[in-house]
């Protein structure tokens, strides 16, 4: 049967995450139904990524078996017709080896985090940031950010229903910048590591949001992470700024 990898972007507000659920909508089980058009058939996709409830894809990465060799482009483009009116987009298709897959094969995940700071309600930008009615101060939050990098127990920043083998991970990269966004100063939050533990990336810029609020300190930071204690993290923020960027494969699919 032959394999394509999807490059899959979608709007997470009115999914109950990723994965495929019983009696909520899915973005895995839009997906599927709509190769179901295609091929009518029981399909099973996996993905790079599963992201929570609110959470929306950039980038994120699939791999799905077909019984008929299809061309990638009208692959992707019969898919996109069939996933009509959800807001689920195929943005790119490529053929891939039979043991190809897209989650034992990334080697690096990519999130990014959009804090919106303004005081008046958001409006076009509604749903796709965290919004706070303070200011923040981002070098403070980028400086403690990097206590955060290199390999840790981050038990503190795992989620408690977190099914993760292990809470020791490698952070590759927590970047936070200053940025003139649509709708008015953004904080920007780059994470990059080859996997992650359920709410990580959300518990850190929780967490490093009081820092820019001048609540916490770096060291207050640094402690959180050496309690190894859940109680220990920071607010955990809400998911409508998460955003999975990116997935990093030895090589990649879609090079273009």
């Amino acid at each position: 049967m032959p394999r394509y990898a999807l490059k899959v972007e979608y709007h997470g507000a009115p999914f109950a995450g990723w994965q495929r659920q019983k009696d909520q909508p899915s973005v895995q089980a839009a997906i599927e139904t709509a190769l179901a058009r295609l091929e009518p058939r029981d399909h099973t996709i996996a993905a790079a990524g599963r992201t929570d409830a609110g959470v929306h894809g950039l980038a994120q990465v699939a791999h799905c078996d077909m019984q008929r060799d299809w061309d990638p482009f009208r692959l992707s483009e019969a898919l996109n017709h069939h996933l009509k009116p959800a807001p689920v987009a195929i943005v790119d298709c490529a053929p891939v080896a039979d043991d190809w897959h897209a989650r034992f094969s990334a080697i690096e995940r990519r999130y990014l985090f959009r804090l919106l700071m303004r005081r008046a309600p958001a409006t076009h930008d509604a749903g796709l940031v965290w919004q706070v009615k303070h200011p923040l101060d981002a070098r403070a939050m980028h400086a403690a950010a990097q206590r955060l990098v290199g390999r840790h127990d981050f038990t503190t920043f795992r989620s408690s229903i977190c099914q993760a083998d292990s809470p020791l991970k490698t952070l590759d990269r927590l970047d936070v910048t200053l940025t003139d966004g649509f709708s008015g100063p953004e904080i920007r939050f780059d994470v990059r590591a080859r996997s992650f533990l359920h709410n990580q990336v959300r518990s850190f810029v929780g967490t490093l949001e009081r820092v820019g609020a001048g609540a916490w300190s770096a060291d207050d930071v640094t402690a959180a992470l050496e309690a190894r204690d859940r109680a220990a993290c920071g607010p955990v923020c809400p998911p409508q700024g998460l955003y999975l960027a990116g997935v990093g494969y030895p090589d990649d699919p879609f090079p273009g």
